[in-house]
């Protein structure tokens, strides 16, 4: 149920299940490709976490679950005891900043390259070709014809999700956010678009659904509900990504994660901006918003304007902020002061190096 809470803004303490949130300000996942040698994260990855510590929570990167995972170069993993460690330096720095951070953990599926999984092939839930190209250490490649899982291959995905949830205790994050959006792995099952299976991971919504809820369950058991977060992207078409009634497929799977205790649920709607714009009529938010009985976090296009009426209104607990906190460091600051924002350098956004990652201004150099 929306209820109208005029007094309440981005600037609100939030309690997030044990949770105490400074401000209702969230630091999506922003892909980065800084990760080094064998995709451990590096100390650039620290300073530029604590640099953002301010956000009421920040959610990593994706993090790759397995090495089968991967679908870009230079992106962090949590599975092996290296990434462990790599992840703990930043999570002690952003502890001693005063900051809380997720982990966001990732398998591409179907959006990625051999030349990245040592000669095999991508797999999915079925062997449909992808538009759109891949960067490899080769050079840019289109994406092959993925290998379809077999189905007693699927419990292995599980295991791996479990496995990571473990690794991200080990690395000292607050909680995990399972990456079910964008076109990536869970995505691929859940859409109809993208899952032509005949057995009981497809065809029906409680099959489609039945992978991304083994590894909601799975996750939760390590950390509990509390900790836990799913995010999704209903209008995305990246990826030769596509649903046959989007409506239906979320308001069903938003029900059952309701019913596994999840702790929050992370939606992609944009409203404008760089992420485009979904009209009123065809937003699923109001939809889940009211399905969903826990904290419910909107993303795409946010400013500071639209995010507190979207909090005062009701629609969303938190709002995610990426591009904006991937420019300004202090958006929080920014943002009570109303000040100026910093323009994004879009061309290094996926290039590695400092430029472009840890030294856009603060507003007050510390």
């Amino acid at each position: 149920m929306i209820i109208m809470a005029e007094n309440l803004d981005l600037f609100s303490q939030y309690r997030m299940g044990d949770l105490t949130l400074p401000n209702r300000m969230v630091m999506a996942p922003l892909t980065r490709n800084r990760a080094g040698d064998a995709d451990v994260p590096v100390s650039m990855t620290a300073t530029y976490y604590v640099q953002r510590a301010s956000a009421g929570m920040i959610i990593s990167e994706g993090s790759q679950v397995s090495p089968q995972g991967v679908g870009y170069m230079h992106t962090p993993g949590i599975y092996s005891a290296a990434q462990v460690d790599g992840w703990k330096k930043v999570t002690d720095a952003i502890h001693r900043a005063g900051g809380r951070i997720f982990i966001q953990l990732w398998h591409v599926g179907r959006v990625s390259h051999s030349d990245l999984l040592g000669g095999t092939l991508p797999v999915a839930p079925s062997a449909l070709p992808v538009e759109g190209s891949i960067h490899t250490p080769g050079g840019k490649k289109p994406i092959p014809v993925p290998r379809a899982l077999k189905t007693d291959e699927v419990p292995e995905i599980v295991r791996q999700f479990r496995k990571a949830a473990e690794n991200a205790r080990s690395a000292g994050f607050d909680g995990v956010e399972i990456h079910g959006a964008n076109g990536y792995l869970l995505d691929q099952f859940l859409r109809s678009g993208s899952n032509t299976r005949t057995d009981e991971y497809g065809g029906s919504l409680e099959n489609r659904t039945r992978l991304p809820l083994e590894v909601t369950k799975a996750v939760i058991e390590v950390w509990g509900g509390n900790r836990v977060g799913y995010r999704i992207s209903p209008h995305n078409t990246g990826h030769s990504m596509s649903d046959a009634n989007p409506q239906e497929t979320f308001s069903y799977f938003t029900r059952e994660l309701n019913k596994t205790g999840l702790g929050y649920l992370h939606l992609i709607e944009p409203i404008g901006g760089r992420m485009g714009f979904v009209p009123p009529e065809a937003r699923l938010g109001p939809t889940l918003r009211r399905i969903f009985e826990r904290t419910f976090i909107l993303n795409g296009g946010y400013g500071l304007h639209s995010g507190n009426e979207a909090i005062a209104s009701g629609e969303a607990d938190l709002i995610a902020f990426g591009v904006p906190f991937l420019a300004n460091p202090d958006l929080p600051e920014r943002f009570r002061k109303n000040a100026p924002l910093n323009e994004p350098d879009v061309a290094t956004f996926y290039r590695g190096g400092a430029k472009g990652y840890t030294d856009y201004p603060a507003l007050v150099k510390r």
